[in-house]
């Protein structure tokens, strides 16, 4: 039963992630509430600008199949530098292990600064069982070697759960036990350069099955990060956790919220709390690849998230482009930023499955995405946008399985101080099927916009093509 459940949770830590009060990564402007935390940037070489970390980790490596890349795109001034990239895989120099077959080197990749220099590092998941591993950020970028971290490739997430300004990490390891009972590993930063964290922590969850889907953020304004957990097995969706950053770390103490895939913790509304972002799951996981999709906001309270104060946004609801059909799974990725500068966190949707075009013309799951605006009153459709491949100026064309949209990130790589939108296709092809691609949309006064859109994928930054899956996951923390 036990090793059921963490080949569950290793499947889904590959397609969703978990996300810090902004969408680490995203320098936005302060909110309307002075008490609203402020959301690390990753900037592996702190020049100022956010970098991002895109992995591809069914790519061939040395002719060893599913072996597995990550490649680092640095921000600059003229966003997204896509002709310097650093591609990393195990045969890269200070990489700790050896290409193998399976190895699926960034299956899930997560950032933070775990050793408090200043510098942000990315630790990379791979194959289920293998250890993670950290890669230290330097003034030359990732370049400082790296090293194994005392948790393993299931779903991980960091943040900063007693408050002390060090990232530390959540795992789900946790110590085999007579109950069969199922929990969770909290790594206290700073992390020595050998991968040592400051202390170590196994909270219990009290549930056979679980924690999946890793979300910490601020939830209550304390100014520390807490946690929401994910909990089901198979077709059965349980209740949600809620657990309480404290100056001593997570509490054991919860509070039961809705059941939730993934999503991100951000202020929408501008009142000092990080509201809670996910996909609303119902009472069933039976049809999380075949619905429509459904986005639901907890907002936050000094006691966390309001179990009274909730809203569900569709396609389908007003304001918001499109419409929603079987299959789109609105939301099943989910980042927060604010990309307009107003002091709102906006939420940026991935629609993966969304059909385009109609008729004889309709060309299944190519995807897009939507971008909900935050606003005093909360998250709604209003000046909400949607692109995906077949609208003007956005590079490519929508082709059945692109699934555009299935990794969204809100970050600031021209750091203007407004949210830019990385968004990824890992099923575009290239000149190889499946070789996955991503596209990086400039924020503005009014939103997100073409103008100076770029978009990459492996055979431009002269990485491994095959089968790379490029897009897989996104660095955030």
């Amino acid at each position: 039963m036990r090793r059921s459940l963490s080949a569950a949770v290793a499947a889904v830590a590959a397609t969703a992630i978990a996300v810090p009060l902004a969408a680490t990564g995203t320098a936005y402007a302060a909110t309307p509430a002075a008490r609203a935390p402020r959301a690390p940037v990753t900037d592996f070489n702190h020049d100022g600008y956010a970098d991002l970390a895109i992995s591809a980790p069914y790519a061939t490596i040395g002719g060893k199949t599913y072996a597995g890349y990550v490649t680092v795109v640095y921000g600059s001034a003229k966003g997204a530098d896509s002709s310097h990239p650093q591609i990393i895989d195990r045969a890269s120099d200070g990489v700790l292990g050896e290409v193998e077959k399976d190895g699926t080197f960034g299956t899930q990749v997560s950032v933070g600064d775990l050793d408090g220099d200043g510098y942000t590092d990315l630790v990379v998941g791979s194959r289920y069982g293998d250890r993670l591993l950290a890669l230290w950020g330097s003034e030359n970028g990732l370049t400082a070697g790296s090293s194994e971290l005392p948790a393993t490739s299931a779903g991980f997430a960091t943040g900063d759960f007693n408050g002390d300004g060090h990232r530390d990490l959540v795992s789900d390891d946790y110590p085999d036990n007579d109950e069969d009972e199922e929990g969770m590993t909290v790594s206290y930063g700073p992390f020595t350069r050998d991968g040592k964290p400051a202390r170590q922590e196994a909270i219990r969850t009290s549930r056979t099955f679980g924690p999946a889907y890793l979300v910490p953020g601020d939830l209550n304004g304390d100014g520390v990060d807490d946690l929401v957990t994910a909990h089901g097995f198979e077709e059965s969706a349980y209740p949600s956790r809620f657990w309480k950053g404290t100056k001593d770390g997570l509490t054991e103490t919860t509070q039961k919220l809705k059941s939730s895939l993934g999503g991100a913790i951000a202020d929408v509304d501008g009142d000092g709390y990080g509201d809670f972002v996910t996909r609303d799951n119902g009472s069933s996981n039976d049809d999380n690849e075949d619905d429509k999709g459904t986005v639901r906001v907890d907002y936050g309270h000094r006691n966390g998230p309001a179990a009274t104060r909730t809203k569900k946004i569709t396609q389908d609801s007003a304001g918001v482009p499109g419409v929603g059909e079987t299959g789109d799974r609105f939301g099943s990725d989910i980042s927060a930023g604010d990309v307009n500068g107003d002091g709102y966190a906006d939420i940026a949707v991935g629609v993966p499955g969304e059909d385009i075009g109609s008729g004889s013309a309709k060309v299944s799951d190519a995807g897009s995405f939507v971008l909900l605006k935050g606003a005093r009153a909360g998250l709604g459709g209003s000046g909400a946008q949607a692109f995906d491949q077949s609208k003007p100026r956005v590079p490519g064309a929508s082709e059945k399985k692109d699934w555009f949209g299935h990794r969204v990130l809100l970050s600031d790589v021209d750091g203007d101080g407004r949210a830019d939108l990385t968004v990824t296709a890992h099923g575009e092809d290239g000149t190889s099927k499946d070789s996955g691609a991503a596209w990086v949309f400039p924020g503005t006064r009014t939103g997100l916009t073409t103008t100076g859109l770029v978009s990459f994928g492996p055979k431009g930054l002269g990485a491994p093509e095959a089968n790379a899956t490029f897009g897989q996951d996104v660095g955030r923390g």
